[in-house]
């Protein structure tokens, strides 16, 4: 009977109502209640030494598997993420401070109308100068230069026809004298072919002096003289030699100079891209300032910003006035390298002198503008400054 009660030959028993196989402990106990809120069955166990109980923590559930089909983003996709949250108004922000994000699209604006600001003058600058850089040149050396050039090659012609007279004539003399004072002029550009050309006009000046020798000794031998004749087809000869003689060296002196024009009045390529560079900047600076008009607006309920609108007029204004300017002028340089592109006879000389300098009048002053390009993109950088900072002073955020 006691087997099957469970009594332990001592006399002592399991206690009924406790489970199989539940050791008892010498200081410990359990106690099985019931939850009041829950209905639910609880055990706690008291602590040694003391009469209080803790409730078990429950064991924690096992994390949920995820499905076969997802997978972790790859790192081309984390990268994209990271670049969008790098763009104003895009992706998750991190707050500063008090969790705004203003201080930080504010440092970024002012970053990129800085930077447009300054791009934008550089451009401005360097296509300005590419086509007015070479227009005062062409006005003071260049367009003279061929002028005078020109007005050699024909007096030369017109002494050649006066060489043959029976006696000298005033008319040789001074067809002479205009060539000698026409290379003089020619050699006052010190451009005019570099050391070379310099070089060239030396000589042909010193031919030209040998070709009058040479005929006034001709005309004071008698008519009919083989001396005479002599004398004549030597000056011929230095006038009129193929190669080395004083036509042959004004020619090729005169194509270098018409070449020099071509090049200073070309609008290449080069010119195209610069202009095109500076009008996209200009573009891209006026939606920037736009942008941060509106940005303002929505953001401090400012309707406008006096800063950023004078900005964007000076931008307009410089861009539109360089435009105009570089018209003008490369209208006028055109318009030069059309009427010197062939040699002129003597009597179009002066007034192909004069349409050059009505073409090219006023090349000066706008060359000089040139210095206000940069002043401009100081004072529009200032404005794109000021029109920010005190707003960005306003959060005293910890630039990162």
């Amino acid at each position: 009977m006691n087997a099957v009660n469970g009594a332990t030959p001592g006399g002592g028993g399991t206690p009924p109502g406790a489970g199989r196989g539940t050791p008892a402990g010498p200081a410990t106990g359990t106690t099985a209640g019931a939850d009041p809120r829950t209905g639910a069955a609880t055990r706690t166990q008291a602590r040694k030494g003391t009469g209080t109980g803790t409730p078990t923590v429950p064991a924690a559930s096992p994390p949920p598997e995820r499905p076969a089909d997802s997978r972790p983003p790859g790192r081309a996709s984390r990268r994209l993420a990271g670049l969008l949250a790098r763009l104003p108004g895009a992706g998750r922000r991190r707050p500063s401070g008090g969790g705004s994000t203003t201080a930080r699209d504010l440092a970024v604006r002012r970053r990129v109308l800085l930077t447009l600001s300054a791009l934008l003058t550089l451009s401005l600058f360097v296509s300005y100068q590419g086509v007015h850089g070479d227009a005062n040149p062409l006005r003071t050396s260049s367009a003279p230069a061929v002028l005078s050039l020109d007005t050699a090659q024909y007096a030369l012609v017109q002494a050649q026809r006066d060489a043959g007279a029976p006696a000298p004539t005033s008319d040789f003399q001074k067809q002479i004298s205009v060539a000698a004072q026409s290379l003089a002029a020619a050699a006052a550009d010190d451009d005019l072919g570099g050391p070379a050309g310099r070089q060239a006009l030396q000589t042909i000046a010193g031919l030209i002096t040998v070709y009058a020798v040479k005929v006034q000794q001709s005309q004071l031998q008698p008519d009919g003289s083989v001396l005479r004749e002599a004398y004549l087809s030597y000056a011929t000869s230095i006038l009129t030699e193929e190669g080395a003689g004083i036509q042959a060296r004004l020619a090729a002196l005169q194509r270098e100079q018409r070449a020099a024009v071509q090049r200073q009045t070309s609008f290449g390529p080069l010119l195209w891209l610069a202009w095109s560079v500076t009008l996209l900047l200009t573009l891209a600076l006026g939606a920037a300032l736009l942008e941060t008009q509106l940005f303002l607006r929505r953001r401090f309920r400012r309707r406008f910003n006096r800063q950023l609108i004078a900005a964007a007029v000076l931008s307009l204004a410089g861009v539109g006035i360089g435009v105009l300017f570089t018209v003008w002028t490369q209208q006028g340089m055109a318009d030069t390298r059309t009427l010197l592109d062939r040699p002129l006879p003597g009597r179009l000389i002066p007034d192909a002198g004069r349409d050059t300098a009505s073409y090219l009048a006023h090349t000066g002053f706008r060359a000089a503008a040139a210095v206000w390009i940069l002043i401009g993109g100081v004072l529009l950088m200032a404005l794109a400054e000021t029109g920010l900072r005190r707003h960005i002073d306003d959060y005293r955020f910890r630039p990162r």
